[in-house]
């Protein structure tokens, strides 16, 4: 075997990649990891971890304001927002630091800057040193989408920037309908911004159960949030502080911030995929088998930049499968049949498994259990707001299929209702369980009474 400078080099410091290196580590194998940016990735330096921040911030003024129903009186409640990102900015920081030290503790040599491929089992640093490796793993993650080729675009910041802001504004629009957008918004809204969102679709939340679609969208209106459907921009001029933004529909809106929310693309530009024979597909991802193995071997890719599920936790799980599978000997495949996951706004939605939509489109029969209610802290409170649970059963076995919450700790809820989706569990299983009162959670062991749609 021709002798090399690593058995494993990793491009990419996200949470994927990070992964990958130390459990590769962890078997013994020599391991250098090279990140251009800071360790950690999207996820902790400018995705899921400072943005759930922003939603803890802005989901005090909720508390404030339920707190005079239950006997509190309190002085004018202000907020700072340069307090907040100082501090959002000292924890990202001291994050950053962590992983790095985690993976140096393993041995990883760990490199601050750009690699790309030159060959199969070759990468070149932006310095010019070449660095041969028997196994290469590609997990750059993915970045921003541009708005589109429209006069003015190069006003609208995209997520990447958002947490950078030196001031909150008045006025903001939000662009785009998916997690990103509709949390970006919600937190703005939370933070006193006059926040409307535009999006392409009459519906947020593509791929969602309807119930939790349409329920959103009615939070978020009630939250004072404008939304603008079927609609898009056309054009963004700058008039002094302020900006114009010109709408498909013939509309117009005045605002001081226009946020880009529209979606993510593959981070492989410039990474030499071309020179190395790997393929990738319409959007530049990667293509990879189901051990994430690309097209040439002793190439491999994990995360957003394979396009397959682009959630953190997937690609921790695909960087710990696959070093499991190459470096110990233990071949391991990640199902994506069944992933939990969350929106984080407010009120916040989660989901595991199939929604009825395509529960039915799979051929499933159903039968559906849903129940919307008033959380008790809201009946003290004033506040209007109504949670939603829901779960997709297949009649035939009586498995449940789905389940979804809109409503407070809904992420917290799914995450234990996964397991059990993830052992089979059926309707009955739900049914025999004892309800632990008063919570919201015991709804989903306490629905009894089949929904059917009006007539």
């Amino acid at each position: 075997m021709t002798a090399t400078d690593y058995d494993l080099f990793v491009i990419g410091g996200g949470s994927g990649g990070v992964r990958a290196a130390r459990i590769a580590a962890g078997y013994g194998a020599k391991v250098a990891i090279a990140e251009e940016d800071r360790y950690g990735g999207t996820c902790v330096i400018r995705g899921c971890v400072p943005k759930k921040l922003l939603v803890y911030a802005s989901r005090y003024g909720d508390e404030f304001e339920d707190a005079r129903g239950f006997g509190w009186t309190s002085g004018l409640a202000t907020f700072d927002w340069r307090t907040l990102i100082a501090n959002k900015d000292r924890e990202i920081a001291r994050l950053e630091q962590i992983y790095e030290s985690n993976l140096k503790a393993k041995g990883v040599v760990t490199l601050k800057t750009r690699a790309e491929l030159i060959g199969p089992g070759a990468v070149k640093l932006s310095d010019g040193q070449r660095i041969t490796a028997r196994t290469i793993l590609i997990a750059t993650g993915g970045r921003p989408s541009r708005y589109g080729d429209i006069p003015g675009a190069n006003h609208i910041i995209t997520s990447n920037e958002v947490f950078e802001l030196e001031d909150l504004p008045k006025r903001i629009v939000v662009c785009g309908g998916g997690y990103i957008a509709v949390e970006f918004a919600s937190i703005f809204a939370g933070l006193g911004v006059e926040t409307t969102l535009v999006h392409r679709r009459d519906k947020v939340l593509r791929g969602f159960d309807e119930d939790l679609r349409d329920g959103l969208m009615e939070a978020l209106a009630g939250r004072g949030i404008r939304l603008l459907m079927n609609e898009a921009l056309t054009g963004v001029a700058r008039d002094g502080a302020a900006y114009h933004v010109a709408l498909r529909g013939g509309g117009s809106l005045e605002t001081d911030l226009v946020l880009s929310a529209i979606g993510r693309e593959p981070a492989t530009k410039g990474l030499g995929l071309d020179s190395a024979g790997v393929r990738t597909g319409a959007k530049g991802e990667i293509i990879v088998d189901s051990f994430s193995q690309t097209t040439v071997p002793g190439i491999f890719a994990v995360g957003d930049v394979t396009d397959r599920a682009n959630l953190t936790p997937v690609a921790i799980r695909e960087g710990h499968a696959f070093a499991d599978t190459v470096f110990g000997k233990r071949p391991v495949q990640v199902d994506h049949s069944l992933i939990p996951t969350a929106v984080f706004t407010t009120p916040e939605l989660a989901t595991v498994g199939l929604s009825e939509e395509a529960a039915r489109a799979l051929g499933h029969e159903l039968d559906l259990y849903k129940a919307r209610f008033r959380p008790m802290r809201n009946t003290i409170s004033g506040r209007n707001e109504r949670t939603l649970m829901k779960l997709v059963v297949d009649r035939g076995t009586d498995r449940v299929l789905g389940c979804h919450v809109l409503g407070p700790d809904a992420a917290e809820i799914v995450q234990m209702a996964a397991v059990a989706l993830q052992l089979g569990a059926r309707k009955a299983d739900f049914d025999a369980t004892v309800a632990l009162h008063p919570s919201a959670g015991e709804e989903l062991v306490t629905l009894r009474e089949k929904w059917a749609p009006p007539a």
